[in-house]
Parts: structure tokens; sequence; C-alpha cells
């Protein structure tokens, strides 16, 4: 361990200025952000009487802020996109208790990057060299079942894993620019009948008399992010239950944060009919939420996908996560790629029981991903993937 270095917990970013900790912060990712992360504590979608109680760790030397993990003490499993409700259930058939349990993530956010946040020199090993040994001695003392880092770089999860995590593969689908000069050249890269049919979907928009509007940083205003508070609480609450978001989140998030959103919003008739809510960092581009006031044909296509790919397009962004789920994304040209969970479980033979359902669940995780890709509507993707089966 370096001379001088502190370790340090805090229940609350007040504690720490948006300059400090944004030198530890991911260059590709928003979400790693001071802004982003103290908007959740403002505006109480964390803490208090919420399921997720934030503690960050943090190691100082005589630099300044050397490492730093977004921890955070959970008191069920919603908001994750990692899910481990079998796991909570065999924990409670066998007598234990699953909750509460340690997670290093960005809360109700399912999106891949750096967790291990630490300055430009410092590597994800040295981080975990000052942070990792005090975190697990004080969340079993704590009485917590594990610990769980979610959404990790494939580089953090191989460090991870050399300190006795588990590492879990899933998936999601990420869109990927190769380099397009315009929609049309993306076009150019599906097999023909997708191709005549994704030109339908966006015709059939136009010729409804809809119009999709781009708007970033002091484009947007309140009305604009009173229209998507709307439609993203009745998309959650019409398919996923109660939102995890408050209007008040929206509106400080704003404030601190304008010049990394990006809004798709559809008008009609002079209207607002539904649009999408955005954040971009780097040469990332990240959809997050979605709504509408009514079913319109394709409209769900046009604001999540096709809209935003030739935002991405002009604008030079390489990469456009589109979020959780995938089906649609992956008939819309974005292929299927693995992401990385780490699993730290404190009871030997729970964690034993564990470690062997991972283990044959990243087999088939793999395959899956493989096979997938072999029947992707991108051309260059499914000889990709027929050039790695050989």
């Amino acid at each position: 361990m370096p001379n001088k270095t502190q370790i340090s917990r805090i229940s609350s970013l007040n504690e720490i200025s948006a300059e400090e900790w944004n030198l530890l912060g991911d260059p590709e990712n928003p979400f790693s952000n001071h802004e982003f992360l103290y908007s959740l504590e403002l505006s109480s979608c964390v803490g208090g009487r919420t399921s997720w109680h934030p503690e960050y760790w943090i190691a100082e030397d005589e630099k300044g802020i050397h490492s730093s993990l977004p921890f955070y003490h959970k008191y069920d499993s919603y908001g994750e996109y990692i899910f481990d409700h079998s796991w909570a259930n065999f924990f409670s058939q066998n007598g234990l208790s699953y909750y509460p349990k340690g997670l290093v993530a960005y809360p109700f956010t399912p999106v891949n990057g750096k967790k291990i946040l630490r300055r430009n020199n410092v590597s994800a090993e040295e981080a975990l060299d000052l942070l990792l040994p005090p975190l697990l001695e004080n969340a079993k003392a704590e009485g917590l079942s594990g610990i769980h880092f979610l959404f990790l770089e494939e580089e953090e999860a191989k460090a991870l894993e050399k300190r006795g995590f588990a590492t879990r593969i899933t998936h999601q689908f990420h869109w990927k620019n190769r380099g397009y000069t315009g929609f049309e050249n993306f076009l150019g890269d599906f097999r023909s009948k997708k191709r005549i049919q994704i030109k339908k979907e966006r015709e059939t928009i136009k010729e409804s008399g809809i119009k999709i509007l781009c708007k970033e940083d002091k484009e947007i205003s309140e009305k604009d992010m009173d229209s998507i508070y709307t439609f993203y609480t009745e998309t959650y609450s019409r398919k996923w239950g109660s939102p995890y978001l408050n209007r008040k989140f929206f509106k400080i998030i704003l404030e601190k944060f304008s010049q990394n959103l990006v809004l798709f919003l559809a008008e009609k008739d002079g209207d607002t009919i539904g649009g999408t809510f955005n954040l971009k960092k780097g040469k990332k581009l990240y959809g997050r939420y979605w709504g509408s006031s009514s079913h319109y044909p394709f409209l769900h296509f046009e604001c999540c996908y096709y809209a935003p790919i030739e935002y991405a397009i002009k604008n030079g962004f390489e990469i456009f996560e589109a979020g959780a789920q995938g089906e649609q994304k992956f008939l819309r040209g974005f292929p299927a790629v693995p992401t990385y969970s780490s699993h730290f479980i404190f009871h030997d033979q729970a964690r034993n029981a564990i470690e062997r359902f991972l283990e044959s669940e990243r087999m088939h995780m793999q395959e899956m991903i493989k096979e997938t890709n072999l029947s992707s509507p991108l051309k260059d993707e499914a000889l990709r993937g027929e050039s790695e089966e050989q």
C-alpha cells in the first residue's frame, strides 16, 4: 500500500466536489459523473426510504483521491437488471438472509463501463488492492450476504476474479458505428428484406405527420422534461410497476447535467406525443427512457433506434447502448454483446452452489451470443459469426 494512503467512506457526494470525483470517472460513461449520482441523492431516488443506501468508498494518497467505489447497501434486487431473485430464494429456503447485500453499481442503470473508479494512471488492480480488503471486511462484519459488482468492464471482472469473485456473463444489444456516412449507408449493411422493412417503418412515421425533434443541452426546456417524465412514468407503470425516478430527479438533472442530455421528441399537430431521454459522453450514446401518449405504429422504433442512430452517425459516436432487453434491437442492427458482473458470497456453501451455477451459465451464454449473431440481419455480423465458428 502506498505511503500515506487513507481509506474512508462517505454517505453522500455532498462531501466531495464534482471536480474531484469526476477525475476518477469513466470518459465514456456519464453515469459515473458526480452530477448524475448526486442528482439521485438530491431527488431522494436513493437513500432514505428507498432500498439503495449509498456508501462511497474512497482511497486517498498524497496526490488526492486515488480511487473509489460507488457502493450501496441494497435491501432488495429491484433496479439492478442482473437478476438474482433465484439466489435470494435459495437463501430463504435454507434459512439464510440474502438481504441486505452490497452492490457496486449505478442505480437503475444497466450500462457497461468502469465501476472501479480511479485516476487515469491507476489500474483496476491497484484500486482493488486498496479498497477491496477493507470493503469485504466491513461488509462481512455488518452482516451483508455478499458483494456484487454490476455491468463491469471485462478487465475489471478479470481483476475481481483473481480476488475470489465469480464472473457472471449476461448480454445486451449494442449498435456499433462502422464508419457510416449516413443512415442510408447504415441500411446498406442489412439484408434486403430487413432494409426494405426499416425504410417502410420510417416512411410510415413521416406520412402520419409526426415530426421528430432532437434537442440537446440548452435547447431542452422544463416543459420538454415534464413531457419526458410523464411518458417515463406511464411506460413504467404499465410494464414494470412503480417508477424508480421522480419528477425532482428530471428537474435536477436538467439543471446540473444538461450538456450530456439528448432528447428525441415526437410532435404531431403541435403536441408532443412521445419521446426518449438519452445521455452522451465521449464517443458513446445511451438510450434510457421512452414513452408516448398513445400507440403510434413504429414510433417506438423511430425514437428509440432510428433517430438516435442517425444522430450518432452524424456526430461520430462509436457505440449506442439502447438499454436492457433486446429482440427488437437485434432485428434493427444491434448485435448481441457480453456484459460482465462479479459476485462474492460470504456463506461458503451458498457461494459454492452459486459459483457452480455461474460456471454453467457462462458457457451457455457465450454460445448463445455466438448463435444469436449468426442470424443477424446485418450481413457482416453474420459473416463474422460464421468465421468464428470455423
